[in-house]
């Protein structure tokens, strides 16, 4: 993929993820649901911003430079279902989400920290 292409791709799919959240927000029944759907979207837009890294050259350190915030998306994506869901089975998966998500932030970035010799 050429590089020029990738700010435009992720404008479109923020543009998307915007729209999806704006839709969403207007069909809300609950003020309960429209926070949800806030914090959701906030959580959304700061991943997608965090994830559009510069290439480096290194494959490894690019790949968890990406991760990292994918990672900590998925935490606060977690922990809004806990804040405001309701499903006993989806708050013990969003509780576990957090937990491996947690253990595997530092997990990548310890790893990187001790590149393997190529």
């Amino acid at each position: 993929m050429q590089s020029h292409l990738r700010p435009a791709r992720a404008r479109r799919a923020a543009l998307f993820a915007l729209l999806l959240a704006a839709g969403a927000t207007a069909l809300a029944a609950s003020s309960g649901e429209t926070a949800f759907l806030a914090d959701n979207h906030a959580a959304m837009m700061k991943m997608m911003k965090a994830m559009q890294v510069k290439p480096s050259g290194d494959v490894d350190a690019d790949f968890v430079a990406m991760m990292v915030p994918h990672h900590q998306g998925a935490v606060d994506m977690a922990r809004s279902e806990l804040r405001y869901g309701r499903n006993a089975q989806l708050r013990h998966i969003a509780q576990d989400i957090i937990t491996a998500q947690q253990q595997q932030i530092p997990a990548m970035q310890e790893a990187l920290a001790q590149k393997a010799p190529r």
